[in-house]
């Protein structure tokens, strides 16, 4: 997939983040053209033992790595794929809170779909598959920017969900230089003493975010405030390994209003559990034998069939990898092309649907 979404410039270049925190030294990494982090001098991957066999010090530094994508991340939706920042709930503003992303007129444009992206549980926040893959194999294969462009292109709307960010986060760009030493003292006088990496991680988990303390939470805080106010959208999902446990809790809490409004759910590597989660709700189990498709790690090329005892309550192909962290990208044109002909499909019933209600009516009129 060519690279033209991303703009190699030194205005958004990720090089900048990594100046703005004093980690020039830690981490000499910038994106090439090919959109792949690489050390700016060497031109290598990224290397994780930089300090010769200290984990400790050198998770730390692969965490500020992953703060500082995060950031970076942000900063490409907003700027490249030009989606609006939105805080909730809207009226906390002096609370801890949580965001997500859309597109300008997502809740405005009645004559488009919606396409609602929903991420797998980790570190990472709104904009990432898998931080792992962003670092290890680029932008293209670990940021859901491709994915956003692709729907934008095709003429959807899109809600980029947050949902892995649950607790508030009290780190500065001036604390993380303090976690890459060894002692815990800061080097630069302008830096202010911190606690351990552990107990800071330990820290954060005492503020959470209302309406977003869990991923199931912040799902339906944006269902019921936002997505279920759209008029007359065709609403596709795009749900990945935990994601997918997630999309299922909210098919269960609103049942009507998701079956209603959704007409499609491309689920991958999914975490769901159909049995423990629906149980032998007949209309649930029919609506996503209809309206659900996953992809799955397998050694078969993509779309081969790939179901298993286990798995059976719908369609579930190859995503044409044996990488969890890999499987979104992999799968993304199968996707689209799916999401086209569910698309049609529900046009054409629709279509139908009319035609009988008009000749019924005329029956009626003309007794």
């Amino acid at each position: 997939m060519e690279i033209e979404w991303l703009p190699v410039t030194q205005k958004l270049s990720f090089r900048k983040f990594i100046e703005q925190s004093d980690l020039l030294e830690e981490l000499k990494y910038d994106f090439n053209e090919k959109a792949e982090l690489r050390h700016t001098e060497t031109h290598g991957p990224f290397a994780f033992n930089y300090y010769k066999n200290v984990l400790e010090r050198n998770s730390k530094r692969y965490w500020a790595l992953g703060h500082l994508l995060e950031q970076y991340i942000y900063e490409l939706l907003e700027k490249v794929c030009k989606l609006q920042k939105v805080y909730i709930p809207p009226e906390a503003d002096k609370e801890p809170r949580s965001f997500f992303f859309m597109s300008e007129r997502a809740l405005s444009n009645h004559h488009s779909a919606l396409l609602v992206l929903l991420q797998d549980h980790g570190v990472f926040r709104a904009g990432q598959w898998s931080q792992q893959a962003i670092i290890h194999h680029g932008l293209q294969h670990g940021s859901q920017i491709p994915c956003i462009q692709m729907a934008l292109q095709a003429h959807y709307d899109v809600i980029v969900l947050n949902p892995n960010d649950n607790f508030v986060d009290q780190q500065t760009g001036e604390e993380w230089k303090g976690l890459l030493t060894q002692n815990g003292e800061f080097a630069s006088k302008k830096m202010v003493q911190t606690k351990s990496f552990f107990s800071l991680q330990e820290s954060l988990q005492c503020i959470p975010k209302r309406c977003s303390n869990t991923p199931e939470e912040h799902m339906a805080y944006i269902w019921d405030y936002f997505i279920s106010k759209t008029e007359g959208k065709d609403v596709a999902f795009i749900v990945h390994g935990y994601g997918g446990l997630v999309f299922m809790d909210l098919l269960v809490r609103k049942k009507w209003d998701v079956m209603s409004k959704v007409y499609a759910v491309a689920l991958i590597d999914s975490e769901h559990h159909v049995g423990h989660q629906l149980g032998r709700d007949v209309q649930l189990l029919e609506w996503i034998k209809q309206h659900c498709r996953e992809w799955v790690t397998s050694p078969k090329p993509l779309d081969k069939p790939a179901t298993t005892v286990l798995k059976k309550e719908f369609p579930i192909v190859s995503a044409g990898t044996e990488k969890h962290n890999l499987a979104p990208s992999s799968s993304l044109q199968s996707i689209f092309k799916y999401f086209r002909k569910a698309l049609k499909a529900k046009a054409a019933n629709f279509s139908r649907v009319s035609i009988v209600t008009r000749s019924s009516t005329k029956r009626k009129q003309s007794a």
